[in-house]
């Protein structure tokens, strides 16, 4: 008895999950208009449960988000919540001192490949050529 062909449910359950996948994130949409709310794309991908990166590839859905936050107002940020001038330039600071570093390691460790690429040629040539000793052996 042959095996039984089960690729047509396999078929229909991805159309589904495919189906379902598009209308969660249209209702998160419709759910954020229908609210006045300001969305963003997390915030819809995390409300319906899909990747950002999916719903980035969705763009009717990326079109009607941005709509709906240029219609909404932008929600103000209190100066307690603000950074600071000199935080902000504190954490550029470090970031540009962090980039440095990794710079010097990246050179550091670029230097020891190009030296053992040449330890690597240079035994390569020692191995293929003959000695002479090698050859009265024989």
């Amino acid at each position: 008895m042959p095996p039984a062909d089960n690729a047509r449910f396999l078929v229909e359950a991805s159309k589904t999950r495919s189906r379902q996948a598009r209308e969660r994130p249209e209702e998160a949409v419709k759910a954020a208009s229908r609210h006045g709310e300001r969305p963003t794309v997390v915030g819809i991908a995390n409300a319906a449960g899909v990747s950002r990166s999916w719903l980035y590839t969705q763009t009717d859905l990326i079109t009607a988000i941005n709509q709906l936050q240029q219609r909404a107002p932008a929600p103000h940020r209190s100066p307690r919540h603000a950074a600071s001038d000199t935080s902000l330039q504190r954490r550029l600071e470090t970031a540009l001192e962090r980039n440095r570093q990794l710079r010097d390691q990246v050179a550091e460790l670029t230097r020891k490949l190009e030296a053992a690429h040449g330890e690597i040629r240079r035994l390569r040539v020692v191995a293929a050529v003959p000695s002479s000793g090698t050859a009265e052996l024989r």
